[in-house]
């Protein structure tokens, strides 16, 4: 957890870890079939709960992971959830009540709970918490004393000292003394409490700067000893503390995965990610968590964020159909201040608005979640690439995905291992056959993808238009500035029948291009327009006539429409 301190921003990573026992060996994807979780950064419980039975649990998500939900400071600040005052579940993202209520919520949708846990250290004030418990630095009534703390006073300077490091505190935060036995007994007294709830796995919050011995001793003190186990350590070329130190008691997050696809994306080749991961000095793949973007990396800019346009997708839909490590989406918020906290204070009343982001609800991203489940276990096959930013891979006759990063159209026959017949591209909900040599032709617009696996062999269900009908994918290239939006409506009811006011928000994922799959009956013909609303709801209306289309008398794909915003 690279935080800063009060009156900066608190950062934090998390490390992915799936804890065993004592004398296993570590074990990186979380346990099940589903290794993949969507991290609700800075969501209200209830928000996270809505979320699980909406789309988390039906799009294939196994794990989803909370903000860390102890009682904290005050303040607005998404980082005053990382300086807690107590172990009370009493934070500004809601109660005990709420909790329990989420975890019950998730898990009937099929979804396990992660919660993210601050045990390093305290506060770096004093005050009065959001559950009423008032303390100071070094005295928290109840839990714990001066005593309790590390000697070491003042703030870590020194990376390359060990001690320093792992003694001192971190941005001003009171550094918990891990190396006691009270300490260690009461920080696992917090993890049962969760655990007791019904929580599924910890994400360990600054894991870089406790011992591992003191993290393997806390963990032998659980009530499941093999709870998935997430730790945060992050790789520093010469520093004193490495993250494979970890390993011994779960698995790390190699944060090196998510700088080296920025660094690939904005400035080399997609063709260099043949042999991504180990192959590039990363640890090993099954000891491994991974991600695109945190809140703590976006922020910082050593990784893509959603302000990267396209970049930012398709390095999300890589990442879910490459086999190495377990990966975390992240979904959080818009910001321009790197302190502000989470709108309406966590409260998401619905996607795209409000300033929520919903990345883990983006078609691109959420639809690659049961490619990943359908190509779990399976290597890499079929690697093709122009030595650019055209890449196409296999994952054995489970799955196959093309990805066209340029500005222009790709249009060639792929070869795949897959069955003959058809399938659904999971990517735009359009049909594609398969030949009975492995092989299908398609046409990827600039910045686009295609993905095909064995559990989409149609496309009626799982997201795309529902089964006796078709869809439009809507795609408009429209440059807008910050606090504007591009909606869609027409002569259909569906479409809002011309009401700006109803009409349909189109998504950003790939900016320039916007983008929304409408379910519509076969045969429909339509009228539309696209409009621009600015953040007061002023609406400007897109020049020319009324454009029209025809969806086609077929329920096995729909159509897509790639327009250009007409000024």
């Amino acid at each position: 957890m690279a935080r800063r301190a009060p009156a900066l921003a608190l950062a934090l990573v998390a490390g992915a870890a799936a804890l065993v026992a004592p004398g296993s060996p570590a074990q990186a994807a979380p346990p099940g079939q589903k290794d993949v979780t969507a991290v609700l950064f800075e969501w209200r419980f209830d928000s996270v709960a809505k979320a699980c039975t909406d789309s988390l649990g039906p799009d294939g998500f196994g794990y989803v992971q909370v903000s860390p939900p102890q009682e904290h400071i005050q303040g607005g600040q998404w980082w005053t959830s990382y300086q807690p005052v107590s172990y009370k579940i009493a934070g500004r993202l809601g109660d005990r009540a709420a909790f329990q209520s989420m975890v019950n919520t998730c898990h009937a949708a099929g979804v396990k709970v992660v919660a993210d846990a601050v045990i390093n250290h305290m506060s770096a004030g004093s005050g009065t918490g959001t559950g009423g418990t008032s303390y100071s630095k070094y005295e928290y009534p109840g839990i714990y004393s001066g005593a309790d703390m590390d000697d070491c006073r003042s703030q870590i300077s020194n990376y390359g000292d060990r001690g320093n490091v792992q003694n001192c505190e971190l941005v001003g935060l009171a550094d918990l003394d891990t190396g006691e036995d009270y300490v260690r007994g009461r920080i696992a007294t917090y993890l049962n409490d969760l655990l007791s709830l019904g929580v599924d796995g910890f994400r360990i919050d600054a894991a870089k700067h406790m011992p591992a011995a003191d993290l393997a001793n806390i963990k032998s003190r659980l009530s499941n000893p093999g709870v998935y186990w997430k730790q945060e350590a992050i790789y520093g070329g010469g520093e004193a503390v490495s993250p494979a130190e970890y390993l011994g008691t779960g698995d790390v997050q190699e944060f090196r995965y998510g700088r080296s696809l920025k660094q690939v994306f904005l400035n080399e080749n997609l063709a260099y990610l043949k042999n991504f991961g180990e192959g590039w000095g990363f640890m090993e793949s099954g000891r491994s968590a991974v991600f695109v973007d945190n809140h703590d990396t976006e922020r910082g800019g050593d990784t893509l964020n959603y302000k990267n346009g396209a970049a930012y997708t398709l390095a999300n839909v890589f990442m879910l159909a490459y086999p190495y490590g377990s990966p975390d989406v992240h979904s959080g918020y818009e910001f321009s201040d790197h302190d502000a906290g989470p709108p309406n204070g966590g409260t998401v009343n619905a996607c795209y608005s409000n300033g929520w982001k919903c990345q883990h609800d983006w078609r691109e991203i959420s639809s690659m979640v049961g490619f990943r489940n359908a190509a779990r276990g399976q290597a890499v096959t079929d690697w093709w690439d122009n030595g650019g930013d055209q890449i196409a891979f296999g994952r054995g006759s489970k799955a196959y995905v093309a990805i066209n990063y340029t500005g222009s159209s790709l249009s060639r026959t792929f070869q795949t291992s897959l069955p003959a017949g058809g399938y659904c591209d999971v990517q735009s909900g359009n049909g594609v056959t398969v030949n009975g040599s492995g092989q299908f032709t398609a046409t990827l617009g600039a910045n686009t993808a295609v993905a095909l696996h064995a559990g989409a062999r149609s496309c009626g269900g799982g997201g795309n238009p529902p089964a006796g009908q078709s869809g439009v994918t809507f795609g408009v290239n429209a440059t807008t500035q910050p606090g504007q939006n591009i909606y869609v409506t027409g002569d259909r009811a569906e479409l809002g029948t011309w009401n700006t006011g109803a009409a349909l928000k189109l998504d950003p994922a790939a900016y320039p291009v916007w983008k929304l799959n409408v379910p519509l009956p076969a045969g429909t013909s339509l009228a539309y327009k696209y409009v621009r609303k600015d953040a007061a709801g002023n609406v400007t209306w897109e020049s020319g006539a009324n454009r029209t289309a025809t969806v086609p008398n077929t329920t096995s794909g729909g159509l897509t429409l790639n327009d250009t915003w007409r000024n």
